[in-house]
């Protein structure tokens, strides 16, 4: 992750932070997939190479959006977890998936669209589920 952003622009920073592909896409797993171990996001369908995937993961830790710890159940493996930060993404993701559905609709499946449809009680909830998972307080 870059020490200085290229601009005093709100949308040029979050890019700094989020703007490629495989950066939202791992924050995606995370929030939605419920993926935690390094292993699991490699499965994700859109096939995330390992050395992309450890450049990702280390960007996120470094920019605060997500934490990594040892995983109590095995020496080797660590835990990601979403940050508030991480989490405040949670409305631009739904709103990606809404925008996304409205203007493709060949990608609706059906939990983004009940997502998308549930409007901010669903909101709530998921993020109050989000919350416990990663221990968010």
């Amino acid at each position: 992750m870059k020490q200085e952003n290229r601009s005093t622009c709100p949308i040029s920073t979050a890019l700094e932070f989020v703007g490629d592909r495989w950066t939202l896409l791992v924050i995606r797993d995370l929030m939605f997939a419920g993926k935690r171990h390094f292993r699991e996001f490699l499965q994700s369908e859109e096939a995330i190479s390992s050395n992309v995937l450890a450049d990702r993961l280390a960007a996120l830790v470094q920019g605060g959006i997500v934490t990594k710890s040892g995983d109590p159940t095995h020496a080797q493996k660590a835990i990601y977890s979403l940050t508030e930060k991480g989490l405040e993404l949670l409305p631009v993701l739904v709103a990606m998936s809404a925008w996304t559905q409205r203007h493709h609709p060949e990608t609706r499946r059906p939990e983004a669209v009940q997502l998308v449809q549930g409007g901010p009680r669903m909101m709530k909830k998921l993020e109050g589920d989000l919350r416990r998972h990663h221990g968010i307080a």
